[in-house]
């Protein structure tokens, strides 16, 4: 039964918690990098590259910074133990979905660059699981306020 007390969260609780925004921070400078290079942050990128880039839809990079604005704001709300954490995770799991959804539904990547081209965004998608099943726990076990 939870008390009306949140209860005080092991030490391991801020280690996991700092590399969560340590993570989100790589996917800011990630963002970054779309934003003010795009392909040209690949010196071996491709004309494919550059078409893609071209070619992408204005709400993508809103759903971008969507997922990694929100998984950022999550891991600190996590590390201030706020219940929004949950919250945040889960945004940047939607947004996260809709952003590699559009990449593999909507575009030939794989045709062109191969499987392996879905390896680090299956990556990506499985630490914003990771975000959402760690915050989730968290919560139950009364550690966020």
């Amino acid at each position: 039964m939870a008390s009306s007390f949140a209860q005080k969260p092991p030490a391991w609780l801020y280690i996991v918690g700092i590399i969560l925004l340590l993570w989100g921070l790589a996917g800011c400078w990630a963002f970054y990098m779309h934003v003010t290079l795009g392909a040209a942050a690949n010196p071996q990128a491709t004309d494919w590259d550059r078409a893609y880039f071209a070619a992408l839809p204005s709400w993508f990079t809103i759903d971008f910074a969507i997922a990694v604005g929100a998984g950022v704001l999550g891991s600190i709300a996590l590390l201030l133990r706020s219940k929004w954490a949950v919250t945040l995770y889960w945004l940047s799991l939607i947004a996260v979905i809709i952003q590699f959804g559009y990449m593999f539904l909507a575009t030939d990547v794989i045709a062109v660059k191969g499987v392996s081209s879905t390896f680090f965004p299956a990556f990506i998608f499985v630490m914003a699981l990771f975000q959402v099943w760690f915050s989730s726990m968290v919560k139950r076990r009364g550690w966020l306020r």
